[in-house]
């Protein structure tokens, strides 16, 4: 099977500094793909919907009229996509080689897992050190004290550094800079919980995946991932992060 028809959305809130560069290594790298992009704008202020229209017509823009969150806006295209596969992409992801290919392939080889979650790198080719076990209270505490590029041995562990990086095994949540789903299951599960505005959201969607499927993270697929980590410099982000985080604890870790 040389073609795949895979959909992907990205969406966006006032991202122009990052999403041209998005957009471009896309497109340079699913042109042997049958594939649909939407881009769903959540009210930007910066000219990002313009630049979109203005220079990417093959994107489906979308224009909600609200922010009501990553989730929600991801979960704008529920209803349009007649997709094998879905990419869920951030706008600041860049890929430098056919990457959605060998993730379609990925799936249709292996029909036990339903969701991928790639290798993620910074630009400069360092491992983003990111969380691949239940986000246990130890672990996220780890994560907000760390300074330095070295992980503590809780970080260590959360992000399952005890496993060959280049090896696949099954994670039990996966970060949303860049999913990897198939479309039937993404719509069996209703997308999103969009309860979360932001944050705690793809941990959700891994969970829910989990229950029914298999989260696997794979490295032969690998993206580059300009991280901000936001939520570190804004108070704001800060007090949505830890609503975000009551609202999964509430729902999935007080079960265990």
């Amino acid at each position: 099977m040389e073609k795949y028809t895979v959909s992907g959305c990205i969406v966006t809130h006032n991202n122009m500094r990052t999403i041209k560069d998005t957009l471009d290594s896309i497109f340079e790298y699913t042109k042997a793909l049958d594939f649909k992009l939407f881009v769903v704008d959540n009210m930007s202020t910066d000219g990002t919907p313009q630049f979109i229209r203005e220079n990417y017509p093959q994107v489906e823009l979308i224009e909600p009229g609200t922010n009501n969150g990553f989730g929600s806006g991801h979960n704008e295209v529920l209803d349009k996509i007649d997709s094998k596969y879905h990419a869920i992409i951030n706008p600041d992801i860049v890929i430098d080689n056919d990457v959605i290919k060998v993730m379609a392939d990925k799936l249709d080889e292996d029909e036990s897992a339903g969701m991928l979650s790639p290798k993620i790198l910074f630009p400069d080719g360092r491992l983003q050190i990111l969380g691949k076990r239940m986000p246990k209270l130890k672990y996220l505490i780890a994560s907000r004290m760390r300074k330095g590029d070295e992980p503590s041995p809780l970080l260590a562990e959360y992000a399952m550094l005890d496993k060959d990086p280049d090896e696949e095994y099954p994670v039990e949540i996966a970060t949303g800079c860049f999913i990897f789903i198939r479309t039937d299951l993404f719509k069996k599960i209703g997308g999103f919980d969009d309860r979360y505005f932001l944050y705690f959201e793809d941990f959700d969607l891994a969970c829910a995946v989990n229950k029914i499927s298999k989260v696997l993270y794979y490295p032969k697929a690998v993206i580059y991932h300009v991280w901000g980590r936001e939520s570190k410099k804004n108070f704001k982000l800060k007090f949505v992060q830890i609503k975000s985080m009551i609202k999964f604890y509430l729902k999935w870790m007080l079960k265990k």
